[in-house]
């Protein structure tokens, strides 16, 4: 991994307790070209990899040696080929190890849309405005009606962070349980145009596979009622974007984390709306809060040392269903 991501995945602290772990480790620094890795995978033959984002692709010869891939960030889809995890390869990564974070930043982007922090920050910064009179176009978050489309680890901790704002919550995400809607407290919403109807603030969540992309475009965003606000920290794939172009055209206010095509194409449309709050894929761990990962992965890696069951991993349902 770069220097920089040792610094913030495994602090001192961490890398001194994986030095005890492992006396003989050998430490690469990235980036490295894909044959040199190769050449490196060919020489010393590890068991064991311990990675972060600049890491190479694996080859498929690494099968004849390397038994566990302990990836210190997200998605693996471009980092492991499937093959090496039907062969019994074992992959971790952070899983919900992050879930607070981009909850966190969820809710950040909910009180800015909102409280229409995009509109004013730009406008007093490079127009000299101020508000006229006191009836400001603005709204709280106390009372409202939240829906979640999608009830995964982010969602669950983005309700507890929702609790004292005394919100209605209401979810769509047909795989999960009743049990799990019930432990939460929250609404099961049968279908997204319930979800989207019934939500003052809506908060876009779901998976980025195949069959949701562009789900979200013209029909569901013209249900929202009026004064609402979209959010989306899922994946941009999953909303047409320009639907949303058009949504704020009518009044939705926006935050966006995520985007089809990232970074976002300077001439996007998005960049010119006055009613959005734009942030360049920032939901995931902040660099200060990176050493909960490196936590993790030390002890998956005693777990593996010990033979014991290891968190987050990635068996073939859950690679094919990852982005």
């Amino acid at each position: 991994m770069l220097e920089q991501e040792k610094k913030e995945f495994m602090p001192p602290d961490l890398e001194a307790r994986l030095r005890q772990m492992f006396p003989n480790l050998t430490w690469v620094e990235a980036p490295l070209e894909e044959d040199q890795w190769h050449a490196l995978l060919r020489e010393k033959k590890p068991e064991i990899i311990l990675c972060a984002w600049e890491t190479p692709p694996l080859p498929l010869e690494a099968a004849e040696h390397l038994k566990y891939l302990c990836f210190l960030c997200g998605s693996i889809r471009k980092l492991v080929p499937r093959d090496l995890i039907e062969g019994g390869l074992k992959v971790t990564n952070w899983g919900a190890t992050i879930s607070n974070t981009v909850a966190e930043c969820s809710l950040l982007l909910i009180l800015a849309a909102l409280r229409r922090v995009g509109n004013w920050s730009v406008a007093m910064r490079t127009e000299g405005k101020w508000k006229s009179g006191r009836h400001p176009d603005t709204l709280s978050l106390f009372g409202r009606r939240v829906g979640l489309h999608g009830l995964g680890a982010i969602s669950r901790d983005l309700v507890k962070l929702l609790r004292p704002f005394d919100v209605q919550i209401s979810a769509y995400s047909p795989s999960v349980p009743e049990e799990t809607f019930n432990a939460l407290d929250i609404r099961r919403c049968e279908t997204l145009e319930d979800l989207f109807s019934t939500s003052d603030v809506l908060v876009e969540l779901a998976p980025g596979k195949p069959a949701n992309h562009h789900l979200v475009g013209d029909d569901l965003l013209k249900l929202l009622p009026e004064q609402a606000v979209f959010v989306n920290l899922g994946r941009g794939m999953v909303v047409d974007e320009d639907a949303l172009v058009r949504a704020s055209k009518r009044g939705l206010h926006i935050g966006l984390d995520v985007y089809e095509h990232e970074p976002l194409p300077v001439d996007s449309p998005l960049r010119g709306l006055d009613n959005i709050t734009l942030l360049p894929h920032l939901g995931g761990p902040t660099p200060d809060r990176r050493r909960d990962c490196g936590e993790l992965c030390l002890e998956n890696l005693e777990a593996y040392l010990n033979d014991k069951p290891l968190t987050n991993l990635i068996d073939l349902s859950t690679y094919d269903r990852a982005s």
